[in-house]
């Protein structure tokens, strides 16, 4: 099997013919970016220390309204997504293998993060000297439970998933309907042209929003602060720390570990290349939202487009090394500090059991909500812990998604190169343009034909 990488499109350049003259360079994304955050932390500092009303309404409104523009597409792009992924992926040699292997793939770095997680938990006991209490807790609103969870795949309906946003079950009826096309053969046909059509309609309407991240990102991180303030912030400080720290032993230790000596790949050239992403999702705190931006960098990294399309969807809604394995370990133990609540050695178990098999929980959205009161119901933790964290949630969740959406990229990178399908000419000169380059291969893309399996 060939490899279809999407290879980094220069700043391109209008006609220079009569009439016409060079475009100037657009300003690096990365840098607009930057921008944001520090105009956001400006203002946030501004509006509290000021007691500035309507500065603080105004970067609540248009921090909102970016995540709302980014969860429109959320129930659509997934379902669409996954149904296109599947079929692809029969016409990739060995399909059942790259599956196996890549779900093989997300347990074991999703073990590795809970393990750091964990270790980090009991050498800095996150919970003692906040001068937090059990009063400071409340009862959250959102509950995990196995049952719930195992129950909670079948929709009792074909519409409530997609109008209360229920991820996990929108991808359990993507997986049947994908399936069924295959089943069906050439009579699906019909059908998978206009969700492929859809599905790109869909990203480029989400190229439109993502495009928008350096405003979202002013009004994010400026509401952040400035209603939460550096002294809620300093109560957190040690738990703050401890998961940006473990996320950064992850992204930055041990995924350059497994591309140096089992991708045997350049872990530098890999942050090179899926730097948009990585960026975009520290911003926007999705993962589904980051999606297109993750599988283009991922083929442009050398992956064959056709394994691409299904393992970075699946990643998309169950690859959480952040949310689903450092946070709820760190989280568990910060919690039972604060209510005296001992763990021993079979509860660290549990919690890294729960982070394998509990992963998809998260479903790819902003905050990790689901899965920490999953955990904490497994160990018999009180749920009041969880509005113990709700109020830092949205600076902790920043670097969990980054960590999640890298891994996402990992993983299929290590596979195909185990699998010797990885494109090494495309991953070396992979390059971290800005995104808007993205474009010019939606286009190149659209005007591919799907390309029906035979009847199974």
């Amino acid at each position: 099997m060939s490899a279809n990488p999407a290879s980094a499109a220069p700043e391109a350049e209008e006609p220079t013919g009569s009439g016409s003259r060079p475009r100037i360079s657009r300003f690096p994304f990365w840098a607009q970016i930057v921008i944001g955050l520090v105009l956001g932390v400006l203002l946030g500092w501004l509006a509290r220390s000021q007691d500035i009303g309507w500065l603080v309404t105004t970067l609540d409104e248009i921090g909102s309204l970016f995540v709302q523009l980014l969860k429109l597409a959320v129930a659509p792009l997934v379902f669409f997504a996954i149904l296109v992924s599947i079929t692809n992926l029969r016409q990739v040699n060995n399909a059942a293998r790259l599956a196996t292997r890549t779900l093989l793939w997300f347990m074991i770095t999703s073990l590795i993060a809970v393990a750091i997680g964990l270790a980090i938990g009991l050498i800095t006991n996150p919970g003692s000297g906040t001068g937090l209490t059990p009063k400071d807790g409340e009862l959250s609103e959102t509950k995990g439970s196995w049952i719930d969870f195992l129950t909670g795949i079948v929709p009792d309906n074909v519409i409530t998933p997609f109008t209360e946003l229920n991820v996990l079950q929108i991808v359990f009826m993507a997986a049947v309907a994908g399936i069924a096309a295959l089943k069906l053969g050439e009579k699906a046909k019909p059908i998978l042209t206009l969700s492929q059509s859809i599905l790109e309609l869909l990203q480029k309407a989400l190229w439109w929003v993502i495009r928008l991240a350096p405003i979202g990102t002013v009004g994010l991180i400026g509401y952040a602060i400035a209603d939460y303030g550096w002294n809620l912030i300093g109560k957190y400080a040690t738990f703050t720390a401890d998961v940006y720290i473990g996320c950064a032993l992850v992204l930055f230790g041990v995924y350059p570990l497994l591309l140096a000596t089992v991708a045997k790949v350049s872990p530098l050239q890999f942050f090179k290349g899926a730097w948009p992403a990585i960026q975009l999702a520290f911003v926007s705190r999705s993962s589904v939202g980051t999606m297109p931006v993750t599988q283009r960098v991922t083929e442009r990294l050398g992956v064959p487009k056709e394994y691409a399309s299904f393992a970075v969807p699946f990643g998309a809604t169950t690859k959480m090394d952040g949310c689903a394995a450092i946070y709820p370990a760190l989280a568990a133990i910060f919690i039972a500090q604060i209510f005296d609540v001992q763990l021993g050695i079979g509860d660290y178990l549990l919690i890294a059991f729960v982070s394998v098999i509990g992963s998809a929980a998260t479903a790819g959205l902003t905050g990790a909500t689901v899965m920490l009161t999953l955990t904490l119901s497994t160990l018999g933790l009180p749920l009041e812990g969880v509005g113990l964290l709700m109020a830092i949630d949205p600076i902790l969740d920043m670097m969990r998604t980054a960590t999640n959406v890298a891994g996402q990229a990992l993983v299929p990178v290590i596979v195909s190169a185990r699998e010797k399908i990885l494109d090494h000419d495309a991953y070396n000169s992979a390059s971290s343009s800005p995104i808007d380059s993205f474009g010019q291969d939606d286009v190149r893309d659209a005007e591919q034909k799907v390309t029906l399996p035979a009847p199974a």
